[in-house]
């Protein structure tokens, strides 16, 4: 266990905002995390509980304490049902990604190299490439802050959509993620009808990929487009999707001519805020420190020595760049604190 005072929140945050928490605590354990959670009194409040920070924006220093999981391990047990994975919610989420693939457990290759930990695919649902992690996971282990108890939650009682879940929302910072388990397959079944992957697969003159084809082909595309945090502190991508009626993409369309978008169901259109935002001519440019991406118009970047507040700044002014535009609000996936 590690516990600090005054502690500096800069390596602990992909846009690399340099902030401080009153108190910052380290568990490796979920014996450990239930004896942090008994000494808890009101001095530790509000409480935060932070991954690898890979989907949080600092706006401030935190006055309260920080709660990091470094949770580590795997068990992989084959049932009737496929493979049952059980990982620490401290194990880095594209290690899992990458074990899975070489160790032929199926359904977690389109989410390579997804940053962050294995607890925040729970909380966060991460996605990408037609996945998502609610796709993959069994159940959820956790703590609950109010009750020091240990709980479990279904797939369903967790409540996964978009980029959400009860973690994110009703349950935000009341439970700590200690172990997630994914459902796997030994049978691969390639996703590849999304973006720009058989694109790239034809470049390389593969039909049947493999899954470490395509783990490899999307971990080559994220990197020809999304920057690296070590060089130009990010979160990925800043914006969700929006998803609109049908009827609004038509109107889109009857506007702009070609509008690049990926059907939900009969009724929905999600349309891809990126594009959104390239036509209003962000991409590339800076407010002050902070900037959006050359190559990916979703990514907001810290050019350097940003504050938090930069950052915010330039999402307000791209937020009512697009609503002028086309009528649509576009919300912010990052979590700002």
């Amino acid at each position: 266990m590690k516990d600090f005072y005054d502690f500096n929140l800069k390596e602990h945050n992909t846009f690399g905002i340099d902030v401080k928490c009153r108190r910052f605590i380290e568990f490796e354990s979920v014996d450990e995390l239930l004896q942090i959670v008994n000494s808890l009194t009101d001095a530790d409040k509000p409480l935060l509980v932070l991954g690898g920070g890979s989907n949080m924006l600092f706006t401030a220093d935190y006055e309260g304490t920080v709660l990091h999981s470094a949770i580590k391990g795997h068990v992989a047990v084959q049932t009737d049902e496929g493979i049952m994975l059980r990982c620490g919610s401290g194990e880095v989420w594209d290690d899992i990604v990458s074990l899975c693939v070489s160790n032929r457990m199926y359904g977690a290759e389109n989410l390579s190299l997804i940053p962050g930990d294995v607890g925040a695919s729970a909380v966060q649902n991460i996605g990408a490439y037609g996945a998502e992690a609610k796709d993959i996971i069994l159940k959820v282990e956790a703590v609950d802050l109010q009750t020091g108890k240990m709980c479990e939650f279904t797939n369903e009682e967790c409540e996964y959509a978009y980029r959400k879940s009860k973690f994110k929302g009703e349950w935000r910072n009341r439970f700590v993620i200690t172990y997630v388990t994914y459902k796997l397959s030994e049978v691969f079944c390639p996703c590849l009808d999304y973006g720009n992957i058989r694109a790239e697969l034809e470049k390389r003159n593969i039909k049947v990929p493999t899954a470490e084809q395509l783990r490899n082909v999307i971990i080559d595309i994220r990197n020809e487009k999304l920057p690296d945090p070590k060089v130009e502190g990010n979160a990925g991508s800043f914006f969700m999707n929006p998803v609109v009626p049908k009827a609004k993409y038509e109107e889109l369309v009857a506007w702009f001519g070609n509008v690049p978008h990926y059907s939900v169901d009969d009724n929905n259109e999600k349309i891809p805020a990126g594009w959104m935002i390239d036509q209003c001519g962000w991409k590339g440019k800076s407010l002050g420190k902070a900037g959006v991406h050359s190559r990916q118009a979703l990514v907001l970047v810290n050019r350097g020595g940003a504050e938090g507040k930069d950052i915010v700044a330039l999402c307000d002014a791209i937020k009512r760049d697009v609503k002028d535009k086309f009528g649509i609000d576009i919300v912010p996936e990052v979590n700002i604190i």
